[in-house]
């Protein structure tokens, strides 16, 4: 166990006690205010079974924490002229153009309607675009497909990726719902016809390397294999229920350690909690940034979506205090969820429990990182929160 700051005690106790529980085999944290480090603490082990402890350099599974990168890209070229976020997906990808839409109540993929308006780049940013996931809805008849056809997957390009998933319907008419989906694996490909690059390339040309993240992308180098967190799942129907299950062969066997064909930037990376808070430290509005304009910055915080719209999954349904930004999602008001301090946050986090937050508010930003799978916003990271903005004054 270790920490740097006293004064974050009661956030840390937070983490400590879901390693005791057994619900966490290990966690990370680090905070920063204005980009200065202001909190770190590690505890419990990166692999329980061999004894190694966790460490702030241990390399995770990011999932969709690959979101931010792929959308901090999308921004770039934006502002270098490639496109504008309203602009039609179909201008680059024209199949984007002939797609059709799930008729609502559809049980069958050929029940479907026109298209009433092209899919924008804003919408496949926040998750407006009419896409499914084929994640968090295994009844859905995209869910199904989605995996009958191989869009979701690792053995395709995201060219190949694309020619599948315009033969599949949308789930909704782009920008009548939010609907968490896979459209940021589009933007992805986006990025490769902008720079001419493979997703991989141009996230290292553009944001890797300026910016030094030498832990982040999609292949272990030999030398980082050690450092890579094993990942463990927990009881999915309770997350409280203490209990780990290690699990080997998740997302797919030798997951980062050989080349696939899908750099997916919905959830393709690898990444350390250092390497996180530099991409962190180079968004937050009102300090230097390499990447971005301080209006992009900005920009980024502010909610995409209507009133009568907000984050909503399958469980646990509807979330109102929770809009969705450029990157993530917004925190609208305080709630049982999020405190008053986190009002004006911007925030998301992957699969595995690894989170991040942004508040130009306050100056706050930082990382949670741990290796629980299905993780993503279990009640550890609503309580820690709680405890941090405590602490910073919040």
């Amino acid at each position: 166990m270790s920490g740097i700051s006293g004064a974050f005690a009661a956030a840390h106790a937070v983490l400590q006690a879901e390693v005791d529980a057994g619900r966490l085999a290990g966690v990370s944290c680090a905070t920063m205010r204005h980009g200065e480090l202001i909190d770190s603490f590690c505890t419990g082990f990166a692999d329980r079974e061999a004894g190694v402890a966790m460490r702030p350099d241990t390399i995770h599974r990011a999932f969709s924490n690959t979101k931010l990168f792929t959308t901090v890209l999308v921004l770039m070229l934006a502002e270098r002229g490639h496109w504008q976020l309203d602009d039609a997906v179909k201008r680059w990808i024209p199949g984007f153009g002939a797609l059709r839409v799930l008729r609502p109540g559809a049980t069958t993929l050929d029940d479907t309607e026109p298209l009433r308006s092209d899919i924008t780049i804003r919408q496949l940013v926040t998750h407006t675009s009419g896409l499914a996931h084929g994640v968090f809805d295994p009844d859905g008849l995209l869910y199904k497909a989605y995996f009958a056809t191989g869009v979701r997957g690792y053995q395709t390009t995201l060219a190949e990726q694309m020619d599948l998933l315009v033969q599949l319907p949308l789930s909704s008419q782009p920008g009548t719902q939010w609907e968490y989906a896979l459209g940021i694996d589009v933007l992805a490909r986006l990025c490769e016809i902008a720079t001419g690059l493979s997703f991989e390339a141009a996230l290292q040309q553009h944001i890797c390397g300026p910016l030094g993240l030498v832990d982040t992308g999609f292949v272990l180098r030999p030398d980082q294999v050690p450092r890579l967190a094993a990942l463990y799942k927990g009881d999915l129907l309770d997350p409280m229920k203490p209990g780990l299950e290690r699990l080997d062969t998740t997302p797919w066997p030798e997951a980062y350690l050989k080349p696939v064909p899908r750099q997916s930037g919905a959830g393709g990376l690898v990444s350390t909690q250092a390497d996180m808070l530099a991409l962190l430290r180079a968004l937050m509005p009102g300090q230097p940034s390499p990447l971005l304009q301080p209006a992009t910055l900005a920009a980024m915080a502010v909610d995409q979506l209507p009133g009568a719209q907000c984050v909503n999954f399958p469980v646990p349904g509807p979330i109102p205090s929770l809009g969705f930004g450029l990157g993530g999602a917004v925190v609208r008001r305080a709630s049982s969820l999020e405190p008053p301090g986190a009002v004006g946050e911007l925030q998301w986090g992957g699969l595995a429990g690894t989170h991040w937050f942004i508040n130009p508010v306050n100056g706050l930003a930082g990382v949670v990182m741990c290796q629980r799978h299905f993780g993503f916003w279990h009640p550890f990271w609503f309580a820690y929160k709680r405890q941090l903005y405590a602490a910073a004054g919040h």
